[in-house]
């Protein structure tokens, strides 16, 4: 996405270098239709018009074409793939580039190549694999240097940085950044200069260092735009540079007479970037410099001015046809409205943001989002102010009430929608939630289970409850900081095998997370507690928390989901269970050997026969065949495993290579539409970044993307023996008994408690059974 730099994830984007191409050919005195064309739509895009240039760009490519004239549709649908782009559409930029390379084939030049490669690597930066992104901007930056041309390498240079950014390297980002400024500007392209210093100073900001480097940065990059012509791209960057003085401002060791400076040098790029939007025409970039302006006035507490200017910039993104827009100023004016203390409105605004959220492709959310880093930063705080504000205006009334009831229901309803999207985020996957289930079904399906939705918010916690005969809601008062801290150090202290330091801390959570409510759950015939978990208590296995005597294990055999209306409600199917089991025993790539691995694989054979994969038959091709050639009702994979907060960076090792989670999710998902499509995938030995809330969401959602119903990993890579010891108990029970895969887990877990040996939650806490638990 090239325009929406100065936006949420905005370092997520990488922007085209097609501006820096002439539009060869298109002159030609032979093709004055073509060329007449081309200006207009060229005038258009740099006035924000990308949706009146599209079938222009279009339009020229398939003349072109048929004139036999390959570099000028190459051109041509370079130029109608930047606008895609600049318009959130970055799947549907893919098909003009591959028509682009095909068009020029071995004709092509470097900086031609340089060009498709730059634009491919923006489309997959949005859509995925960033692995995928990385190398077509190595392969750009490649043919830039080798076809000598300054202004490419500058430009892809600003790209690699916005690449670091994604990543979270935001000094290298800010290096990358520094050093495309500088060739840009002794190249003469002063419009790449400029953004490359305000997405320097950016980068910096958001790497805690909002010094004088960052503000040296925006000094000299304003200096830069006084030099530019007024256009879409030039009010962008105004934009840019605005929401960076505004977060210097507010930098909390920012001197007051500093940050007041600031806070005037926003105000003045914003105003200009107004004016020179509405002196061309651009609706979208003067929709954002009122909604900005409308956040500048809200920092400063000057509401009603922030709301005059909000509510203009609402209506000029609906004239604008500007989804990834509108959602923001809805929830600015739920926020404004919350300040002012007029909750109903306020209501009513957020409502009306999360409905536009639920319309938003996602890569055009991920791209234009609010605010820097995560989905959770950027668009999280949308759902959960509306669910803290539903919550603060809940009616009174018993717990039969119907009017507290259907509350209850809408708080449920929109925590789902959040979760759906933040794992649709995290896998950049519109699939994720094709296979969604009615929330309505799961209070029917299990009557011996209770669902628990924490909710952390800023100031409390509170916890709803599917109460058998309805919604209950808890409130207990600890601050998302304090719980935040108590579950980092939980997680980090249940590695610890040697000491019982982790044991205060399981017993604090437990305070916070279950006594409220244990001893009227004690009397109810209740035996599984479904947890869908938030912030960090993702990171935590609930099995281990203790009330002072028992671990929580003990008592209710426990499961997680990512969101329930995610979740496939059905029973095992024990009379189709065919088994694939895989492993690793072996030494290999760098990673220790599995020794107990070949026992744990023979005893899942033994129990249920099926196919067997070890180590030099465990490859990638090995497990994709296998999964190709039969129905299997349990995939059963023993290696090591990691899940990062990149799912392409998240693998699994094999014989010859690492399988990606999304490769992963890819092979097992060409099973979700068979009639039994995987009740099970078991990842035995991985282990998840040691409180990365976003880590978390790879475990917890790879079964979604990749169809299965049930997943059953790890947070840590466990004890070898007792991994096997207790997925051998799991799977004997599941074998033997008709009972659930939360109890048959359950027992396996106990099984380990009662040893003196492996009591402590090392060795069996780590396991985490995921999604349907029936």
């Amino acid at each position: 996405m090239r325009r929406g730099e100065f936006r949420a994830r905005a370092s997520f984007a990488l922007f085209a270098l097609l501006p820096l191409l002439a539009l060869r050919g298109l002159a030609d005195e032979a093709s004055a239709a073509p060329e007449d064309r081309a200006v207009r739509a060229a005038e258009l895009a740099r006035n924000g018009d990308f949706a009146g240039a599209i079938p222009l760009w279009r339009a020229l490519a398939d003349g072109y074409e048929k004139a036999g004239r390959p570099r000028e549709r190459e051109e041509a649908l370079l130029q109608l793939a930047e606008a895609q782009q600049a318009l959130g559409r970055y799947g549907d930029s893919l098909a003009p580039l591959a028509e682009a390379q095909s068009a020029l084939g071995a004709q092509a030049s470097a900086a031609e190549l340089a060009a498709i490669h730059g634009a491919l690597a923006s489309a997959y930066l949005a859509l995925g694999p960033s692995v995928r992104a990385r190398d077509e901007l190595t392969q750009a930056l490649t043919f830039a240097r080798s076809a000598d041309a300054p202004a490419l390498v500058a430009a892809l240079l600003n790209n690699r940085g916005n690449l670091a950014s994604g990543a979270g390297a935001y000094l290298e980002a800010a290096r990358d950044h520094a050093e495309s400024a500088e060739i840009a500007e002794r190249a003469g392209e002063i419009e790449l200069a400029a953004r490359a210093l305000a997405n320097q100073a950016r980068a910096l900001i958001t790497a805690a260092r909002p010094g004088e480097d960052a503000r040296a940065a925006l000094v000299r990059c304003g200096a830069l735009a006084t030099e530019l012509p007024a256009s879409h791209d030039t009010a962008y960057l105004l934009l840019n540079a605005a929401r960076s003085y505004a977060r210097l401002a507010e930098a909390e060791d920012a001197p007051a007479s500093r940050a007041v400076t600031d806070i005037a040098e926003a105000h003045r790029l914003l105003r200009r970037a107004e004016s020179m939007a509405e002196s061309i025409g651009d609706e979208r970039a003067l929709s954002y410099a009122l909604g900005y302006l409308g956040a500048l006035y809200e920092s400063q507490a000057r509401t009603e001015e922030a709301l005059a200017l909000t509510r203009r910039a609402l209506f000029v993104a609906q004239q604008a046809n500007a989804p990834e827009a509108l959602y923001r100023w809805h929830w600015q004016i739920g926020r404004l409205l919350r300040a002012q203390g007029d909750s109903a409105q306020a209501i009513s605004a957020y409502r009306q943001a999360v409905a536009v959220l639920a319309t938003i492709r996602f890569e055009l959310a991920q791209s234009n989002a609010s605010g820097e880093g995560s989905f959770r930063e950027a668009v999280g705080p949308v759902y959960l102010e509306l669910v803290d504000l539903l919550l603060l205006t809940a009616p009174a009334g018993a717990a039969g009430d119907a009017q507290l009831q259907a509350r209850l229901s809408e708080v449920r309803e929109t925590l789902e929608l959040q979760k759906a999207a933040e794992l649709r985020d995290y896998f950049r996957d519109e699939c994720v939630d094709q296979l969604s289930a009615k929330v309505e079904q799961l209070d029917q399906v299990s009557r011996s289970a209770v669902v628990i939705y924490p909710v952390v918010l800023p100031d409390r916690l509170e916890l709803l409850l599917t109460w058998p005969g309805g919604l209950r809601r808890v409130t207990v008062p600890v601050a998302r900081d304090v719980l935040t801290a108590e579950a980092r150090q939980l997680r980090a202290l249940l590695e610890k095998r040697t000491t019982r330091e982790y044991l205060p801390h399981a017993q604090r959570l437990y305070d916070w997370l279950i006594r409220p409510f244990a001893a009227e759950l004690a009397v109810l015939p209740i035996d599984t507690l479904v947890f869908v978990p938030d912030g960090a208590l993702r990171t935590i296995p609930m099995s281990a928390l203790h009330d002072g005597e028992h671990f929580l294990i003990e008592r209710y055999a426990l499961a997680t989901s990512p969101g329930l209306s995610l979740t496939d409600p059905r029973p095992l199917d024990r009379e189709h269970l065919a088994v694939l089991s895989s492993g690793l025993s072996q030494s290999v790539q760098g990673f220790g050997s599995l020794e107990h691995v070949p026992d744990e694989l023979a005893a899942i054979h033994t129990l249920f026969g099926g196919e067997e994969l070890l180590d030099e038959k465990f490859r990638v091709a090995g497990v994709e065949a296998a999964l190709a050639e039969r129905d299997y009702g349990v995939v059963h994979i023993a290696t090591h495993a990691q899940f990062s907060a990149d799912p392409d960076a998240s693998f699994l090792l094999t014989y010859d290579g690492r399988i990606t989670l999304r490769q992963l999710a890819a092979t097992v998902a060409r099973t979700r539409f068979r009639d039994r499509p995987i009740e099970l995938l078991t990842l035995s030995a991985c282990e998840t970044a040691q409180g990365d809330e976003r880590a978390a969401l790879g475990l917890a959602g790879v079964a979604i993307q990749a169809g299965a119903r049930s997943a059953l990993g790890t947070l840590w890579s466990v004890n070898d023996e007792a991994a096997t010891r207790l997925v051998t108990a799991f799977y004997r029970d599941l074998k033997q008994g008709p009972v659930s895969k939360a109890i048959a887990l359950q027992r396996a877990q106990r099984k380990l408690i009662a040893d003196e040996n492996s009591r402590h939650p090392f060795y069996w806490s780590a396991f985490l059974l995921i999604n349907n638990w029936l």
